[in-house]
């Protein structure tokens, strides 16, 4: 990934990862209006894709993953995340890899999932990305920060952790026209204040 803490950050961060999504630990009291509302339409539109041999790149604890349906590959860098993805996900294969130099046979997969990745990535990893999961599958989901609750399009943030470190990260925000314009085009499933969610054919 773009900043150069990855994966040793997710792999400290994974046992407190998931708190972002629930409001809990350094997340709790954080005024996040409409935010569990929102997600719970992510996890709906997630569920009501149609079954397939989904790849799921940058899988992390497998948060998402599990609202996919069909025959389900997680790939992470972070063997911690991983490690909690396969408590939540018994039934999937978890692959620990680079989301950016895909283990996988050409047309392996139907569809491509992945939730917070794209916006992670540099200018110059965003192509490495596309021509990798456009090899995999013919099919791509992205779900992202939406530009609603953002001041900014992109910054360096400093993530703080339980154990008291602090990590800078590249980070970016979307609307859901223009995170399609970045792939190449295809449908917004989801258009929010928190999340987007959109669909790009190969």
């Amino acid at each position: 990934m773009h900043e150069p803490t990855a994966p040793a950050y997710y792999d400290r961060r994974a046992p407190e990862y998931d708190d972002w999504y629930l409001g809990e630990g350094l997340y709790a009291g954080r005024a996040r209006d409409g935010f569990d509302e929102e997600l719970a339409r992510v996890k709906e539109t997630l569920a009501g894709l149609p079954p397939a041999r989904t790849l799921d790149v940058a899988c992390g604890t497998g948060f998402l993953t599990r609202h996919l349906r069909g025959t389900i590959t997680g790939l992470d860098r972070s063997s911690r995340m991983l490690a909690i993805a396969a408590e939540r996900l018994p039934h999937a294969t978890l692959v620990e890899g680079d989301g950016l130099a895909l283990p996988f046979p050409d047309d392996a997969f139907d569809r491509v999932v992945s939730g917070h990745f794209f916006g992670h990535l540099g200018a110059d990893q965003r192509p490495v990305f596309l021509r990798e999961v456009r090899r995999v599958a013919p099919e791509l989901v992205v779900v992202d920060a939406s530009l609603g609750r953002s001041e900014v399009t992109e910054e360096w943030s400093s993530r703080a952790l339980r154990d008291g470190s602090s990590w800078e990260v590249y980070k970016r925000w979307f609307t859901p026209e223009g995170l399609l314009e970045e792939l190449g085009g295809g449908d917004v499933l989801l258009a929010g204040e928190w999340f987007v969610v959109v669909r790009s054919p190969r």
